[in-house]
């Protein structure tokens, strides 16, 4: 499972990159996706790691982003209730971790927003114009990906 997060704007941009973001859902800065490990995602990704920050995001972070971020329709916040009612699931950690797994994906869960809506990071980005690798904010993160996700819970 990867997260995915957009940087940078898309003002003077390519259009097959804006379409691309677009099929991320990713509309807005700080706008954040879960997307799962397959090779279309992965092209897609690659299109736009000049844009984005990605990598792979654990369970315990995961379920930190569900409580704080997660919205239902109606912009009501998920709730381990909820979780519990409409899954077989017991609360908002084990499905994270299920999520993580591969067992469930995040449209199984009813009436869930796809994107989560972060805060900009506390201490801020480093730069949003040069790659993680040379100190920058953007690209493949890996399992650093958890540090910033913390950063914008």
């Amino acid at each position: 499972m990867y997260a995915v997060v957009q940087v940078r704007g898309v003002v003077n941009t390519n259009r097959e990159i804006k379409d691309t973001l677009k099929m991320l859902r990713l509309h807005h800065v700080n706008h954040c996706v879960l997307v799962p490990d397959t090779p279309a995602y992965l092209g897609m990704i690659r299109k736009v790691k000049d844009f984005v920050a990605y990598g792979e995001v654990d369970a315990g972070t995961l379920a930190t982003l569900l409580r704080t971020r997660g919205r239902l329709t109606g912009d009501e916040k998920l709730t381990d209730e909820y979780v519990r009612a409409h899954t077989p699931y017991t609360g908002i950690d084990e499905f994270a971790a299920a999520l993580c797994s591969g067992e469930t994906a995040i449209c199984d869960l009813a009436e869930i927003k796809p994107v989560l809506r972060l805060h900009p990071p506390r201490k801020g980005y480093k730069t949003i114009k040069r790659t993680f690798q040379q100190g920058g904010a953007l690209g493949y993160y890996g399992s650093e990906i958890n540090d910033l996700l913390y950063k914008m819970r």
